[in-house]
């Protein structure tokens, strides 16, 4: 399977506040790739790099084969309008605007890639809202005249009316109720499974991801900490961070034992501050750090990648403790 987008070694910083450091990553083309990670952690600012919205300071993010940070103005703009990558936002409310109809709001983004014939686009904007699940009998309604998670799905309808390859998800379902929230999750699936769209589910839920996803990879502090199959993820993490997120989550958890208490994180720091050093984002709050943790930066492997000098022995020191 190839890759359709690739992340290597990416910088962003906004103010001199470093957001993310060093994160590489890659997207398999048709695959579901979940990312995980508390408030602060980078994950927008990830998907804000990727469609050129944030400030890449190193790095490249390479979409297809084309270096996304070496495009400049209209070269920008250009790619843009291809509309290959769609960001789908997190607040439909914010996102749509009150007073255009469903069906200008769906269009929208055709007009912009150049598509003029009233004709073809109104076709396009009544598959696009078919396509997600939505009767196309709500095209001249407004965003105030329907429900929650009707909007999610405008937001989705208007990204796959370009019929892009890759959809970047922005906390797609965290404001809808449980029912909107399943069917939502369900469509991401059924377009990769129908119409090979690769997505990028951004959350901070890992019951969101838990049924859909194939690969998660779990931010912490701008960097990546870790990556890999969610089934091998979720059963048997290897970051401590990882096992904290699974630990708290017991809907999801699969054959993974241990319990949030003994994980034991300290409180709530600045990780930024550790990049300096390039020391583990996490050990301020980790009970298993060493010296080590904080002067030195872990590696990663490949295809289960874990940014831990310690990755499983701390497990091995929990069960002797529990001893």
């Amino acid at each position: 399977m190839s890759d359709v987008l690739v992340v290597d070694g990416l910088d962003v910083t906004f103010d001199r506040h470093r957001v993310l450091a060093d994160l590489s990553l890659r997207v398999r083309a048709g695959e579901i790739l979940g990312v995980i990670g508390e408030t602060g952690s980078g994950k927008t600012t990830l998907a804000r790099a990727v469609v050129g919205a944030a400030p890449v300071r190193a790095g490249r993010i390479t979409f297809d084969g084309t270096d996304l940070t070496a495009l400049r103005g209209p070269a920008l703009r250009a790619w843009r309008r291809t509309g290959q990558v769609q960001y789908v936002f997190q607040d439909p409310l914010r996102a749509l605007d009150p007073q255009h109809t469903v069906a200008r709001i769906v269009a929208e983004g055709l007009t912009v890639a150049g598509v003029l014939d009233r004709t073809a686009i109104d076709a396009k904007v009544t598959a696009a809202l078919v396509q997600v699940g939505l009767d196309p009998a709500l095209a001249d309604r407004l965003p105030g005249q329907i429900s929650g998670g009707q909007r999610q799905r405008v937001l989705l309808a208007r990204a796959v009316a370009l019929d892009p390859r890759l959809l970047l998800c922005d906390e797609p379902v965290s404001a809808l109720d449980a029912s909107n929230r399943n069917h939502v999750l369900r469509l991401l699936a059924d377009l990769r499974d129908r119409a090979g769209v690769t997505v990028v589910v951004i959350s901070h839920d890992l019951s969101s991801l838990a049924g859909i996803a194939d690969r998660v990879a779990v931010l912490y502090g701008g960097r990546l900490v870790e990556q890999g199959p969610i089934e091998r993820v979720l059963s048997e993490p290897r970051h401590p961070y990882t096992a904290l997120l699974t630990a708290s989550a017991p809907s999801v958890r699969r054959e993974h034992p241990i319990p949030a208490r003994a994980l034991r994180p300290a409180p709530e720091h600045t990780p930024a501050a550790a990049f300096g050093a390039g020391a583990c984002p996490y050990a301020p709050r980790c009970p298993f750090a060493t010296p080590a943790c904080v002067t030195a930066p872990p590696t990663t492997g490949d295809a289960w990648q874990v940014a831990c000098h310690h990755a499983g022995a701390w497990r091995a020191q929990l069960a002797a403790g529990a001893r």
